[in-house]
């Protein structure tokens, strides 16, 4: 490819060859692409409690002193009505290798065709699906589930990146759409689980998913001509016309330095070399190191504390009150992933201090247990799922219109790395909150 065209060199305004039809068509191609990105995660996620309680019966024969305190139905032996193993167990599964993809991906990642990503994330989110339908034990579960984390983290990589190639407002209808599939995978599973559906025949159900994320990649999208759909993106070409208009990702460089690397900036083609790429991986860290504490806080919330934050008296049991507040949280981050046509908010370190206060109050409850009604419980989560969608849209939406023209592609994909990594130390916290709780 000798020249990359359609780089969105002026990312705010859509390009003067796309006409209202294409934009309209890359708008909602990249809101089902994040649907259906998102969607096996996030019903993995809600189905935890499920694939742990299933198959933890299952698996027991005999009770023994460490299934009995950590007994699913009763919680007998515990002030908590405990799962054997912790949802935080689906959630590092889930996120894991995720993490590693998007640590190592951004190096390389760019030898390997979009069209070929796709079809790799298609493959990995079937088998997922699959797997856990038919599963008899955790592990094979859990093996579904890093399935699942696969096609998440391959696809959000490859998808943010994708998105250099069209007009910038394509990163709303993503965030929208990953926003769409925490709402409609965890209320869908929801929704038949509780009409009497069982746990696996409404992943079987989901199939559809994997199957809509190729229509939409291949038949909706409106590709530049010079896209290289099956062939290795080696060489790149930089238009630097929004210059002027960017707030340069690092501070350690004056004003007249940087109007020298403009200027240089828009000469320079050939991929990026390996240190500078760690430059922009430096620059990166002031909206990856408050998203990635965003994170943290909020799946340490769900993961490690909803579990135990269960009310007896509710007319909802146990495992359908984990249920709606995963539900709950997802339409929050619907709601803020959608904003971004509306309100625009770059301080995202606010975001990741308000969402630890909502972490360390929900902590203090579960010890305390003096939240009165689930109803409470549900408007904080519901809170919460708007502070992290918030985080996440605006944090890439600020990375692509502060980031050169030449650095735009690897810096969306590099920054992808930032939830993940809060999403992995989370899990990680909760298992000894977990077995700290259920000791009690």
């Amino acid at each position: 490819m000798d020249e990359a065209v359609g780089v969105n060199a002026d990312p705010d305004m859509p390009s003067d060859s796309e006409g209202r039809s294409s934009r309209w068509r890359n708008w909602t191609g990249f809101w089902l692409l994040g649907l259906c990105n998102n969607f096996a995660y996030v019903v993995m996620l809600s189905a935890a409690h499920d694939i742990l309680k299933q198959q933890g019966s299952h698996n027991s024969t005999s009770p023994t002193p460490s299934t009995v305190a950590l007994d699913v139905e009763g919680g007998k032996g515990s002030h908590y009505d405990c799962s054997p193993v912790s949802t935080a167990a689906v959630l590092l599964a889930d996120i894991l290798p995720t993490l590693l993809i998007k640590f190592s991906a951004p190096f390389f990642i760019h030898k390997l065709p979009y069209g070929f990503r796709v079809l790799v994330c298609v493959a990995t989110a079937i088998t997922s699906f699959l797997l856990v339908s038919f599963s008899s034990t955790v592990w094979i579960s859990i093996l579904g589930v890093i399935f699942a984390s696969v096609s998440a983290g391959l696809g959000e990589l490859s998808f943010l990146s994708l998105t250099v190639f069209f007009s910038r407002d394509v990163l709303g209808g993503w965030g929208s759409g990953t926003g769409g599939a925490g709402v409609a995978g965890a209320l869908l599973y929801s929704a038949l689980t509780q009409a009497g559906l069982s746990p696996r025949n409404t992943l079987l159900i989901m199939l559809v998913v994997p199957v809509a994320m190729v229509i939409s990649y291949f038949f909706l999208l409106v590709f530049p001509p010079s896209f290289p759909q099956w062939k290795c993106r080696e060489v790149e070409s930089v238009r630097g016309g929004d210059s002027q208009n960017r707030r340069p990702l690092l501070d350690d460089t004056d004003e007249e330095e940087e109007r020298e690397k403009g200027a240089e900036e828009d000469k320079v083609t050939g991929p990026l070399t390996f240190i500078e790429k760690r430059h922009i991986i430096k620059g990166l860290l002031r909206f990856v190191v408050p998203l990635g504490v965003v994170y943290f806080a909020e799946y340490f919330i769900n993961q490690g504390l909803l579990e135990l934050l269960y009310f007896p008296n509710f007319y909802l049991s146990h495992a359908e009150q984990y249920r709606w507040y995963q539900t709950l949280y997802q339409v929050g981050v619907l709601v803020s992933r959608s904003s971004l046509c509306c309100v625009k908010f770059r301080r995202i370190w606010a975001l990741s201090l308000l969402q630890c206060v909502n972490a360390v109050l929900l902590l203090l409850s579960v010890y305390y247990q003096f939240l009165p009604s689930a109803w409470l419980v549900f408007v904080i989560v519901l809170y919460e799922g708007l502070l992290g969608g918030a985080a996440y849209v605006n944090t890439f939406y600020f990375i692509s219109k502060e980031t050169g023209d030449r650095q735009r592609e690897f810096a969306m994909a590099a920054a992808s790395v930032g939830d993940s990594l809060g999403i992995a130390i989370s899990g990680l916290t909760a298992f000894p909150v977990h077995r700290y709780f259920c000791s009690l």
